[in-house]
């Protein structure tokens, strides 16, 4: 059914001589109407309503990074005891920006201080907390920090919340984290971070932070390698899809659809998958599914006090993976601010799988429940 613009028309019964004599300049000034219409209303190329998340650059084909030596690196957690945080943090000379999601650790205030004290500028966003709520551990953070005189401010408000785990050192390279600055759950969270020295990449993340720094929406760049959310879905599809030989995945939450049936799909096609978690109740339909689809899956027990899985990782036929802040969420995923990073270093490759085949054979084999 055609629309039809009625405001001020005459009745249907009007002379059709009318009709015909200006129908050519009513069409005219109706199409012009809503051109004009259309250009206020519709967002420019790179512009995005107010209160709305930022579009990112989807990623349709994975990238495929050949990194020189020395372009990225790989710090393990808790095996490094966050150390490899304290020294980017001492070595650097002229500025730290660092975003982080939770962050109660004074000895990392204290060591952001110190940098601060010898010259080196240090920027901190803050996630709040959550739907807008102010975290009352991160209101003691910021009062530490500001306490310090260092520069820091709650992360922007277009995002349901901030998950990113990153710190910026010189403009030069960039630590991508998939742990929190927890200090309780240092001993026994599994964890990774890349070191990553790609300038395109540190471009990308300094810009995104200058312009969440500053309360601008934009469209974040991927620079070589990196991955974003919101809109980060379709990544980690194609990471799953791209395996011929072995999957192996670590992830704190199972909870997107679309992901576990990738997985349980993967499998089918003869895929070996391996998936380790730590348990908890709420992914126990998620868990059954896999496991009733042929996926092999290992828990933790989610109360352990000697290891909890919380890493976000895919490895896909041992020479390309995925290692983010991105859970199997749709929040995070397609709502929060994240970040994540592809990998082909061999080196990080045989590392990350040692660690995996280690946890694998250290968790329980996950029986279907009721």
């Amino acid at each position: 059914m055609p629309l039809v613009y009625t405001g001020g028309m005459k009745k249907h019964n009007e002379k059709q001589s009318f009709t015909a004599k200006y129908s050519k300049w009513i069409l005219g000034a109706i199409f012009l109407f809503l051109v004009i219409l259309i250009g206020k209303v519709l967002p420019g190329p790179t512009s995005q309503p107010a209160g709305q998340a930022p579009l990112h650059n989807e990623i349709t084909v994975l990238p495929h990074p050949v990194e020189p030596p020395g372009t990225v690196s790989l710090v393990t957690e808790p095996d490094d005891h966050m150390q490899g945080v304290f020294k980017l943090i001492k070595g650097a000379t002229h500025s730290i920006d660092l975003v982080m999601y939770e962050f109660d650790d004074p000895d990392i205030v204290n060591a952001l201080s110190d940098a601060q004290a010898r010259g080196v500028s240090v920027r901190v966003l803050l996630n709040k907390g959550y739907g807008g709520k102010t975290d009352v551990k991160q209101a003691v953070t910021m009062k530490l920090l500001q306490d310090k005189n260092i520069s820091v401010k709650y992360t922007p408000s277009y995002f349901s919340l901030t998950h990113q785990k990153t710190m910026v050192i010189d403009d030069r390279e960039a630590f991508i984290m998939t742990f929190n600055f927890t200090k309780k759950y240092y001993a026994t969270s599994r964890d990774v971070g890349i070191l990553d020295n790609d300038t395109n990449d540190v471009n990308a993340i300094e810009a995104t932070f200058n312009d969440d720094w500053n309360g601008k929406q934009i469209i974040s760049s991927n620079g070589d390698n990196l991955v974003w959310s919101p809109g980060s879905e379709t990544a980690m599809l194609l990471v799953i899809q791209s395996a011929n030989k072995t999957l192996d995945v670590y992830n704190e939450e199972m909870a997107d659809d679309s992901i576990t049936q990738a997985l349980i799909a993967a499998e089918k096609n003869g895929v070996r998958v391996r998936v380790t978690m730590s348990y908890a109740t709420t992914y126990k339909p998620a868990f059954n599914n896999l496991v009733q689809g042929g996926v092999g899956l290992r828990t933790y027990a989610g109360s352990s006090k000697k290891k909890y899985i919380h890493a976000k990782m895919i490895i896909a036929d041992d020479d390309y993976a995925f290692v983010g802040s991105q859970n199997f969420s749709f929040y995070s995923l397609e709502k929060n601010r994240e970040l994540g990073i592809f990998v082909s270093d061999p080196a990080i490759i045989a590392s990350i799988e040692k660690t995996f085949a280690g946890d694998w054979d250290g968790a329980r084999v996950y029986k279907v429940k009721n």
